[in-house]
């Protein structure tokens, strides 16, 4: 077996490569089944975010490429998880967690590049992906089981959020009733990451930087902010300028602070 590739300082280059594996290979994807169409036909999923719909392959270009951001944020991880102190304090889920932030880049894009019902799927299982793995992160930790606790437990929420999904009425706010499932994970992870940290400084623990997360916490407020004036107040659909596209952008930089976060994690020091 060949030793993974490893630099002067120690990192390894492996998550790297698995995670630009990835990038390389769904964006490609992504550019084949725009291109032959295998998405569909275009429903108008997605049209309600502002930008209008233009007669290239690519229907919404801000919102489209905007998603790189994602791709950008999903490497930036997999270099921090090239260091092993790092992929010891996931427990061998930083690679992973890189490899689904580059995932989240081409499943939005799929929608905004067509507007397809397909490419919509794509989109709010993205979601379900992220928001579950941070809770189901923070509730492995929060009851101290390993990485076989951690994929039921994803699997698990990622499959509660396609049911709740499946209803297709309108939801006031969120839109859609995926995204009230995407919310409810999402608070299930704040609430526990907060739990652990003062856990930590009453019993002992390993102890994250909650700088970090709020952090990322008011990136995604501020993107949720943007994302629901941009609908109406602040809409301009001719403009290259988009809301829902600064929304994909703060929403990567929110997932790449999430990760600062676990990754500051360490032992409480005596007396504290």
């Amino acid at each position: 077996m060949t030793a993974p590739a490893v630099t002067g300082a120690g990192r390894s280059l492996r998550p790297l490569a698995v995670t630009s594996a990835v990038a390389v290979a769904s964006t490609g994807l992504l550019v084949l089944a725009v291109g032959a169409g295998w998405l569909g036909p275009d429903v108008g999923r997605g049209a309600n975010f502002c930008e209008a719909a233009r007669s290239g392959l690519v229907r919404q270009p801000a919102n489209t490429w905007s998603n790189a951001g994602f791709v950008l944020a999903g490497l930036v991880v997999a270099w921090h998880a090239g260091r092993a102190e790092v992929d010891r304090t996931l427990g061998g889920l930083a690679t992973p967690y890189a490899c689904l932030v580059v995932l989240l880049g081409p499943a939005s894009a799929a929608m905004h590049a067509t507007q397809s019902a397909a490419g919509g799927q794509l989109d709010l299982l993205s979601m379900y992906l992220v928001a579950s793995f941070a809770a189901a992160y923070a509730l492995r930790r929060w009851v101290r089981q390993g990485r076989l606790f951690f994929w039921q437990l994803f699997g698990l929420f990622v499959a509660a959020c396609e049911l709740v999904g499946l209803y297709d009425g309108e939801v006031p706010v969120v839109t859609y009733a995926g995204n009230v499932a995407f919310a409810a994970l999402l608070l299930t992870a704040v609430v526990t990451e907060v739990r652990l940290w003062r856990r930590a400084g009453a019993v002992g623990g390993p102890r994250t930087d909650l700088r970090w997360g709020a952090g990322a916490l008011g990136a995604i407020l501020l993107a949720f902010a943007i994302w629901n004036l941009t609908k109406s107040l602040w809409c301009d659909p001719h403009s290259l300028l988009q809301g829902h596209a600064a929304w994909h952008l703060l929403d990567a930089l929110s997932a790449y602070l999430l990760f600062r976060l676990w990754m500051s994690e360490r032992p409480v020091p005596d007396g504290q």
